[in-house]
Order: C-alpha cells, then sequence, then structure tokens
C-alpha cells in the first residue's frame, strides 16, 4: 500500500510547479533620415592634347568611375559644384547615370555653383552608377600644367 501512495503522489504534484511566468521589454528605437553618396575614386587624368586641324581641341574623356547612392527620402536629388571655376575657354562637365526612379539631367557644365545632375531619386540603395567626365578646351584657352579641381557631390532635398 506505502509503494501506491508514494506513485499516486508523483502524479498528484501542485499545478504553480508548472506555470509559466511572463516578463516584458520596451524597444525604444529610432530611424533616422539617410542621404548617402559615395564615389568610387578620381578619374584618369584629363588632357587635352590633340586637335584636327581646324576644328577645336579633342576633349578628353573618362567613364573607368561609379558612385552608389543610398536614401530612405523622396524628392532627393544628386548635385555637383566645384571648387574653383575652370579657366577661361576650358570646361569640365559631368554625367552621372541615373539609379532607378531617378532622371539623369545629361552632360552638365560644372562651375562653383551647384548644379542638379540627378533628380527624382526617392527610398533606394544602388551601387556602381556610371559617371563620364569631359574636359572641352577650346583654340583660345591658356595652356595649363597639371592643375586639379575638387568636385563635391551632394545628396538631398
Amino acid at each position: 500500500m506505502y509503494k501506491f501512495f508514494v506513485v499516486l503522489g508523483l502524479f498528484i504534484v501542485p499545478s504553480s510547479i508548472f506555470a509559466a511566468t511572463t516578463a516584458t521589454a520596451t524597444i525604444t528605437y529610432t530611424i533616422a533620415s539617410i542621404d548617402a553618396i559615395s564615389i568610387s575614386g578620381n578619374p584618369s587624368p584629363l588632357n587635352v592634347t590633340t586637335a584636327v586641324a581646324g576644328s577645336q581641341p579633342t576633349s578628353a574623356v573618362d567613364s573607368t568611375t561609379t558612385y552608389a547612392v543610398t536614401t530612405n527620402n523622396t524628392a532627393r536629388r544628386v548635385t555637383g559644384s566645384l571648387a574653383s571655376n575652370m579657366p577661361t575657354g576650358v570646361t569640365l562637365t559631368v554625367a552621372l547615370v541615373a539609379p532607378t526612379g531617378g532622371t539623369s539631367a545629361g552632360a552638365v557644365t560644372l562651375s562653383t555653383t551647384a548644379a542638379a545632375l540627378v533628380t527624382g531619386i526617392a527610398n533606394l540603395a544602388q551601387a556602381s552608377l556610371g559617371i563620364t567626365y569631359t574636359l572641352a578646351a577650346t583654340a583660345s584657352a591658356a595652356q595649363v600644367t597639371a592643375a586639379t579641381n575638387t568636385l563635391t557631390y551632394t545628396i538631398g532635398p
């Protein structure tokens, strides 16, 4: 009989022993406004060195660099501006391939005033978008030896 009560005692266990308990945590988070742009590197040197007799000098072109853009905003655009204006008779243009949903302005002549290069950018992350730089000089442009200029790209409203 003693064995019976011991075995029965194993099955009569208070339910509170198996009761579950819970706890909660409040997660606080933010997602900031993100507008990011990067360039793969500098283009090769742009050297205007030849011309066909009777024509303006042949422009120098480089299409070896790319850019990447990420934004979680709408109605964004990429602008570009130079640190200093190009010399008289010399123009630098840049053309950016537009990301999905955006619109490229095509070849844009650059100056110290920011110019729209791509518009209509919204909620995307895209990389390996092509950039084409073109340096043109007229026959009246002064000779220049190894000059540099800085082009600043900006993404924003």
